[in-house]
């Protein structure tokens, strides 16, 4: 199978290019040259940048694709380019999204107001009613979380006749090589020996549909060489959703920490660790169809990922820290608080 990535060389990308190389398929990589990729002698590399995708129309024929993967589709436009470019030139579309598009994830960030949505819930869940999520934090137009909406990407994907389309919704993805460094918060406060983990009541409970990065390129490269994906959109995601509290206790198993879980109500937290959330809306998702339509399982057990990912913030995680996350004086104030309010 020939197979196009569009920006394939990040976080998530270079595992999917692995395992595609692995099954034997021919491989070209549109990207920026600015990350090595590996195995890079056995892909084809076409440079350029997705905001002038139609320009390189006559190298993509040339490859002659069968199905294209888009790792970072953001915004309308960037979908409508997408299909334009590859109609008639490719079989099938696969297109990354996100579980941001729910309307769950619309009233855990204050952005839409009702009551919390039934969960787990599946890919006929409801939509957010509000568009772009995040243009309150973009810093100008030409910004790119102005115009970011994965919901607008799905539709032009899952709406163009003569080139099926297909989407995976991700989950919050964790792993070695994760730039946001989703983990570090708790492994820095265990390696430090912090003799308990603070949050607010409301996050201790909260449940939040997570996936170790080489299982989620194992979802991503079932949904590109199947061709039972077509048309379908998928999430993906660990089984569980986990709540925090279970989470932090997981990772602490990991990392080899005997200490404990606290929650406080918010007004004895100290405010670095105040976060403006809704916790009452749940962000875990059903993953069974992905797994009944495309034989999806997990290859690397979470217990496996989460050593895997504390290795490498070990090693590379605590060059990113920053000093007011870190309060502790604060956090052994509300600590004994919590303790006092205990007995």
């Amino acid at each position: 199978m020939h197979v196009l990535i569009i920006g394939g060389t990040g976080f998530i990308g270079n595992h999917v290019l692995r395992h595609l190389h692995e099954l034997g398929h021919d491989i070209a990589l549109f990207h920026r040259g600015q990350t090595q990729t590996e195995p890079s002698s056995a892909v084809l590399h076409i440079y350029g940048d997705r905001s002038d995708l139609s320009s390189f129309a006559n190298d993509f024929k040339r490859f002659s694709p069968d199905v294209v993967l888009d790792m970072i589709p953001f915004t309308q436009q960037d979908a409508v380019t997408l299909m334009s470019t590859f109609r008639g030139v490719a079989r099938r579309v696969v297109a990354i999204s996100s579980m941001d598009v729910y309307r769950a994830y619309g009233l855990f960030r204050r952005i839409e107001v009702g009551e919390p949505q039934p969960v787990p819930f599946d890919e006929d869940a409801p939509l957010r009613g509000i568009l772009f999520p995040y243009r309150n934090l973009a810093h100008s137009a030409d910004d790119i979380l102005y115009d970011y909406d994965k919901i607008l990407v799905e539709r032009v994907v899952m709406s163009e006749k003569g080139l099926p389309g297909t989407v995976l919704r991700l989950p919050c993805v964790y792993g070695v090589g994760d730039k946001y460094h989703r983990t570090l918060e708790y492994i820095k406060r265990m390696d430090d020996g912090r003799p308990a983990i603070i949050f607010s009541e409301g996050k201790g409970q909260w449940r939040w549909t997570r996936g170790y990065v080489e299982n989620v390129a194992e979802a991503i490269m079932l949904a590109v060489t199947r061709e039972e994906s077509a048309n379908r959109i998928y999430n993906v995601g660990e089984a569980e959703a986990m709540t925090e509290a279970e989470w932090v206790l997981e990772i602490g198993r990991a990392a080899g920490w005997n200490g404990e879980v606290n929650t406080a109500s918010a007004d004895m937290l100290p405010k670095h660790l105040v976060e403006d959330y809704d916790y009452r809306h749940n962000l875990a998702a059903d993953t069974r169809r992905i797994r009944r339509e495309l034989g999806y399982g997990e290859p690397v057990s979470r217990e496996e990922g989460l050593k895997r990912t504390v290795a490498w913030e070990r090693r590379a995680g605590t060059k990113e820290v920053s000093a007011e996350q870190f309060d502790y004086a604060a956090e052994d104030v509300a600590l004994t608080k919590i303790r006092r309010q205990r007995r």
